[in-house]
């Protein structure tokens, strides 16, 4: 009885169309368990019968349905992507980041010390996005490469206050340069939040990004890490513009979305986007033989994205010239 109820689901949520380049809807007049296939198109000839079945079980129609009606594969796992960044040629490191629209303009928000870094001396000139292209197939994807400097200046925009540099960077992502068929989520300014009485010390949280660049490699996937609201949040940690999580995080988390659920929120995307994961919080005095890390976090507060998203002509956020690190070669005065 389950087939019937499969072969309506791939229907419902593929369409006719698509489904029928899957298989036929003939008689095959062979006997249940055949494995003979149409010729010339490969198909089986319907979806009942062994062939048939298989395929109704494996193709990818369900990821259609993820992608049209936010079932199976959740909306929260296409707006982060990995990053890597590069020297050249040369792999440097790796790190998460997620996609933020604003008047319909698309960013990419990462960490500040993922584009540059001056203590450990890390100087990329370009990174790398890794993008689905397939919305039907999440095992499509493909390497976004953006140039980090153009005409001798940094392309990202990055941001200060009375407590320093804030570990926030954003890049705007041209969508002329986006494949065909992309398929991720944004957040907006709307899933910021708003209020400070919807959030509590001990609110759980997820982190969502590739920690030590670990994910689900098939499908190009993040994965998430379960955390607690750590500090008062609303009020800047030691003056600094960040608040704390309670998690366990590795290296290549750094610009991972911090967020927070919301069942009543947009129902595309019912997730509010609290911060911008950045960095493990430790004691210096701490013993390394007897006392166990903090695994606590800093995640800057994700307001600072209203500041660095603003238009270029209203824009207060710094806008500060990086030199590119040796060896850049010099722009090309023929691009655009």
């Amino acid at each position: 009885m389950c087939k019937p109820l499969v072969y309506g689901m791939a229907l419902e949520g593929a369409g006719v169309e698509r489904v029928g380049r899957a298989f036929g809807v003939e008689p095959s007049g062979e006997a249940f368990n055949s494995i003979r296939l149409e010729p010339g198109t490969g198909r089986p000839r319907n979806p009942i019968f062994k062939q048939g079945w298989v395929r109704v079980d494996c193709c990818d129609l369900a990821r259609v349905r993820a992608h049209d009606r936010g079932l199976m594969i959740e909306s929260i796992l296409l707006t982060t992507a990995r990053v890597s960044t590069f020297d050249g040629k040369r792999a440097l490191t790796g790190a998460s980041g997620f996609f933020f629209e604003r008047d319909r303009r698309l960013f990419l928000v990462t960490s500040r010390h993922v584009v540059i870094d001056e203590p450990s001396d890390h100087h990329p000139n370009r990174i790398e996005i890794e993008l689905h292209t397939d919305a039907a197939n999440l095992t499509r994807s493909i390497g976004l490469s953006v140039l980090l400097f153009r005409d001798g200046k940094s392309i990202w925009r990055q941001g200060r206050d009375e407590g320093g540099e804030i570990d926030v960077a954003v890049v705007e992502l041209e969508r002329e340069a986006l494949p065909s068929g992309v398929a991720l989520h944004s957040f907006t300014p709307a899933h910021l939040q708003a209020t400070l009485d919807e959030v509590e010390v001990g609110s759980p949280l997820l982190v969502v990004g590739f920690p030590l660049g670990f994910h689900d490699a098939l499908h190009h996937l993040p994965v998430v890490r379960q955390a607690a609201i750590a500090s008062a949040f609303g009020l800047r940690f030691q003056g600094q513009g960040y608040f704390l999580t309670d998690a366990r995080t590795h290296r290549g988390t750094s610009g991972a979305p911090v967020v927070m659920r919301v069942p009543e929120g947009d129902g595309v995307l019912p997730w509010k986007l609290l911060g911008v994961h950045s960095s493990r919080l430790d004691m210096g005095s701490r013993d390394l033989e007897l006392d166990e890390s903090l695994g606590l976090n800093c995640a800057w507060y994700a307001d600072i994205l209203m500041t660095l998203t603003e238009a270029p002509a209203a824009a207060p956020a710094e806008a500060k010239a990086v030199a590119p690190p040796p060896g850049t070669p010099p722009p090309d005065k023929g691009a655009d």
